[in-house]
């Protein structure tokens, strides 16, 4: 069987790329792995003390609670009606992402997420990644339009800016 091999974060593009992933899934008769990327705190350098032994084991039941809730946000009680698998991975999202999609029949779904310019010098870009290391076909989801409204609220309460009326009407 076929796998549609999914990256989630939480953010309002991973749940739409989940949403996706899961949709493609039915329609391949597939199974939907979602994949949670995690790291250790202080990064590789900071866990390789023995003392960090309980922080390694905190942080990983951290992700795996959080790719739960996650689950939830997205499915509810409700599976989305293909076999589902969720997957935490020690590493970076990009890298993650493609070592578990690595068989050429999968197929990996990922948001595209924020397009900011300050955004991608800071972060870099997970769908890139995959784009350029992934061994089977990849499957890039746009943002919802309701997040660049979203992100202009956000913008507008950080700079404490007055709500015009008329930008709520049609």
């Amino acid at each position: 069987m076929s796998r549609i091999v999914v990256g989630v974060s939480g953010t309002p593009g991973s749940l739409a790329a989940l949403h996706r992933a899961a949709a493609e899934a039915r329609a391949r008769d597939a199974a939907l792995c979602a994949v949670l990327a995690w790291a250790a705190p202080g990064g590789e350098l900071g866990s390789r003390s023995s003392c960090n032994v309980s922080a390694l084991s905190q942080c990983r039941t951290a992700a795996v609670d959080r790719l739960r809730e996650i689950l939830y946000a997205a499915f509810g009680s409700e599976r989305p009606g293909v076999p589902l698998e969720g997957l935490t991975v020690r590493a970076t999202p990009g890298a993650a992402l493609v070592h578990t999609a690595d068989d050429p029949e999968d197929l990996l779904v990922v948001g595209t997420g924020s397009r900011a310019p300050l955004r991608r010098l800071v972060r870099p870009s997970v769908a890139r990644y995959c784009l350029a290391h992934a061994a089977c076909p990849v499957l890039t989801v746009p943002p919802s339009p309701l997040q660049a409204e979203l992100d202009a609220v956000h913008r507008r309460n950080l700079w404490r800016l007055p709500l015009d009326a008329r930008e709520l009407s049609p």
